[in-house]
């Protein structure tokens, strides 16, 4: 099996996920960043400049093409490190290493909007959709992860007590088209939604832009009644016995504000469509990363690639 072979089948949209005109763009857009990078690992590693002319040395057995498409195939189908190596005629570790160095190049691009320019924080969010007048649907999503080992401290606070499993959650911000506008927030299941949204600073960047509306599921009432006029929640739960006339109008409600925020389910589906996202195998402390790079390259569907 030559390299070749190897690079031109997992460049294929079905291992990568993406397009392969995605895939040439993003090549140009991360290589000078890794090339940056690898030139200051050599530089502290050398203690000093290069002695020799750039390209001089023993070839790399991976080139930055070849790290990007199998750091692609791992996060979309959760292809085993082992099985990329032995595609690719290198060792684990090699693929391993490039992984590692792709992935935060990733995670550090930020949610693409069409306009060209990329939302990083949550602040910049807010920004964007008063400048814009865009109205914000949020929403959490849960990710398994492995259970901490017996006696380590806080091995509980990743028990979910809605999916009753170990997990870490994700607060997920979209637009009226189900366009991820920012993924971030992570932190270990036990949280509360709206504990997560809090710790972020949404409180004060509701106060500081008024005129963002905000609409969020029943896990969010606590913030829908801190803020009324900016976030709207489905309407609560009627008690046994209320009249018909008022189930109907309370039925008609729930649907309505239902129907305007599923585009964040929406986006939170096509996160999960990643099999890395389904269930993380891999050490929680890189799961952040991880979720930070896939949704970067989501958003980036709002592009025209």
């Amino acid at each position: 099996m030559s390299i070749r072979w190897a690079r031109r089948v997992f460049s294929h949209p079905a291992f990568t996920g993406i397009s392969r005109r995605h895939l040439h763009l993003l090549r140009g857009e991360l290589r000078v960043v890794w090339l940056a990078g690898r030139e200051g690992r050599l530089y502290a590693r050398r203690g000093g400049h290069r002695r020799r002319a750039a390209g001089a040395g023993r070839r790399l057995a991976l080139r930055f093409t070849d790290r990007l498409v199998v750091t692609l195939a791992h996060l979309r189908l959760g292809v085993p490190h082992e099985a990329l190596a032995v595609a690719f005629g290198v060792d684990r570790s090699t693929v391993t290493r490039a992984i590692g160095q792709v992935r935060p190049l990733l995670a550090r691009r930020g949610f693409a909007r069409p306009s060209g320019i990329r939302l990083h924080t949550l602040a910049d969010v807010f920004a964007y959709a008063a400048a814009e007048g865009v109205t914000l649907r949020l929403d959490a999503t849960e990710i398994r992860v492995r259970r901490p080992r017996v006696g380590r401290p806080g091995r509980k606070a990743f028990v979910s007590g809605k999916a009753k499993q170990n997990t870490i959650k994700a607060t997920v911000v979209a637009d009226e088209y189900g366009a991820t506008l920012w993924c971030g927030g992570h932190r270990p299941g036990r949280m509360h939604d709206t504990t997560a949204a809090r710790v972020e600073g949404i409180d004060a960047l509701l106060d500081a832009y008024p005129q963002v509306t905000v609409l969020v599921d029943a896990g969010y009432q606590g913030l829908a009644r801190d803020h009324p006029d900016q976030v709207t929640a489905p309407p609560l739960k009627l008690r046994p016995g209320a009249p018909t006339a008022r189930q109907t109008a309370w039925e008609a409600e729930r649907k309505h504000q239902s129907s305007q925020r599923i585009p964040v389910e929406h986006a939170i589906a096509e996160l999960k469509w990643w099999r890395q996202l389904q269930r993380f195998t891999g050490r929680r402390e890189i799961l952040p990363e991880t979720i930070d790079a896939v949704a970067g390259l989501v958003s980036d569907r709002m592009i025209t690639w």
